[in-house]
């Protein structure tokens, strides 16, 4: 069919379009922080504890960027693969993808309202007037039949660009969802290193605390007997009868924890905890990284994933304003319908059956009781609320980077000092060692220098466990190395 009026309402349709503005404020990128550093004092290299596990000193590389497999820098093939088992499996992380697919077709529905709706009818009916009325058709028929083939037209245009307004909104809100995705990806990769570092940690707690067992059931046999000789007393026996009831109470809670701990990593690669997983986990397979990439602050607010998703919130709420803005404002319809009306459908090919019409609509809202009005004041304090999240999720960010240095830097003086302990214990042990060898120094003794010396290697092994930790930590407040990743199929990727 061919209307020739239906271009003047293309045309039509075309100016209003031409002429639109946008109300409501045009969103711009919150500045850099104005900070050129993440504490007081810069770090550039942690402490030194030489022939020591993850004692070796860290520098921090100004600069540099975070690869996206950083958990590649711990040096454990088994770590590697439970981390990438879990990134594929984790269920967190599938329904994060699922949300953000269902965001972007949210976006491409709303886009769609920049066109005209267009809707094809087809209809046929039987009918019979009454003899008592004029007929409906021209051949004075009472009983005919009606068909009408049909293209209707409706158009709204974005004249105050409220439409513009919301795909903003929800396109905003779709990479508020993408960033979402990237935390959760982050988070999950630094949970199950974590926990093989506290899994480590805590069978190598266990073995130093069987030792302690060992030594102070050692000890309570020699106080017993030598009482039984008289050289001790009833009170040196239950003073390590006690000691080794407190020691024994140490054992179970680390049982538990690590109980607790192969659970998470199950749970966190996508299994039952009945289940378990393959890996096992030890400190001589961990090894600390002897650099870390530190980003330049100008770059945290690019690279954090919740910075991100709090300024994606902030543009949303900033559309929102516009949203409100245009649903005071004037409203224009345009509509078009084209077709043709015949009593048979071989008549439907003739000239004098075509119908058509065009139309135009304007609203205004005049009174709604102060609806519109309180929904535009709503969502500018929504705005001003959305920049305030926005700024104290940045600070935030700086704060945990800030925790983190000050965590790398401290627990390696930490261990150097623990170090330092556990040395100065293990030269007294092996001094009473030689003097019993001599002579000069009983067995009680030996068990006594034995069990200082393993509570100063307890507390060591803690301090390893905690420099891995505090690595980890500092690159996940970095953001996690997330946008050197390849991007999800359609929906994009990098830093963007």
């Amino acid at each position: 069919m061919n209307y020739p009026r239906l271009s003047h309402f293309a045309t039509v349709l075309g100016m209003l379009l031409a002429g639109g503005c946008t109300v409501g404020p045009d969103f711009a990128r919150p500045g850099p922080p104005p900070v050129s550093a993440y504490t007081p004092v810069p770090i550039q290299r942690t402490a030194d504890t030489p022939q020591v596990a993850e004692g070796a000193a860290q520098d921090l590389a100004a600069g540099q960027d975070i690869p996206q497999r950083w958990w590649a820098l711990f040096g454990s093939p088994a770590l590697e693969a439970l981390v990438e088992r879990s990134l594929e499996n984790n269920h967190d992380l599938k329904a994060a993808e699922a949300a953000l697919l269902s965001a972007h077709e949210n976006v491409l529905a709303q886009r769609g309202a920049y066109y005209p709706a267009i809707t094809a009818t087809a209809s046929a009916s039987r009918s019979k007037s009454s003899a008592d009325l004029s007929p409906n058709t021209s051949s004075g028929a009472l009983l005919y039949s009606l068909f009408t083939p049909a293209l209707s037209v409706a158009y709204v245009p974005d004249v105050f660009g409220a439409n513009r307004r919301q795909v903003e909104l929800v396109s905003a809100e779709e990479q508020a969802t993408r960033y979402q995705r990237e935390a959760i990806y982050t988070t999950l990769a630094s949970n199950v290193v974590v926990a093989a570092i506290q899994e480590a940690s805590l069978r190598a707690q266990l073995s130093a605390t069987e030792s302690l067992i060992d030594f102070s059931e050692r000890t309570l046999e020699v106080l017993r007997a030598q009482k039984s000789h008289g050289y001790a007393t009833q009170l040196d026996v239950v003073a390590q009868e006690s000691q080794l009831a407190q020691v024994r109470a140490t054992l179970p809670p680390l049982q538990k924890q690590l109980e607790i701990e192969r659970d998470l990593l199950a749970t966190l690669s996508g299994n039952y905890a009945a289940d378990g997983v393959a890996e096992r986990f030890d400190l001589d397979q961990l090894h600390l990284p002897d650099k870390l990439p530190l980003s330049v602050p100008s770059q945290l607010i690019e690279h954090r994933p919740d910075v991100r998703q709090a300024e994606e919130n902030l543009h949303a709420a900033s559309a929102a304003v516009g949203v409100a803005v245009a649903a005071r404002l004037p409203n224009i319809t345009l509509t078009a319908d084209a077709g043709k009306s015949a009593v048979t459908l071989g008549a439907l090919s003739s000239a004098g059956t075509n119908f058509w019409d065009l139309g135009a609509a304007l609203a205004q809202p005049v009174f709604d009781g102060g609806v519109l009005l309180h929904k535009e004041r709503a969502a500018r304090a929504a705005l001003q609320q959305a920049r305030e999240q926005y700024r104290s999720t940045a600070l935030t960010a700086f704060q945990n980077v800030a925790d983190a240095l000050v965590a790398v830097q401290r627990d390696a003086e930490a261990l150097q000092a623990a170090a330092a302990s556990t040395s100065a214990s293990k030269t007294t042990l092996d001094t009473v060692r030689t003097q019993r060898r001599a002579g000069y120094a009983n067995y009680l003794q030996e068990l006594s220098a034995e069990q200082a010396y393993q509570n100063a290697l307890l507390q060591q092994i803690q301090l390893q466990a905690s420099r891995l930790a505090d690595s980890v930590a500092l690159l996940q407040a970095l953001g996690g190395g997330w946008w050197n990743r390849s991007p999800g199929p359609g929906l994009g990727g990098g830093a963007g």
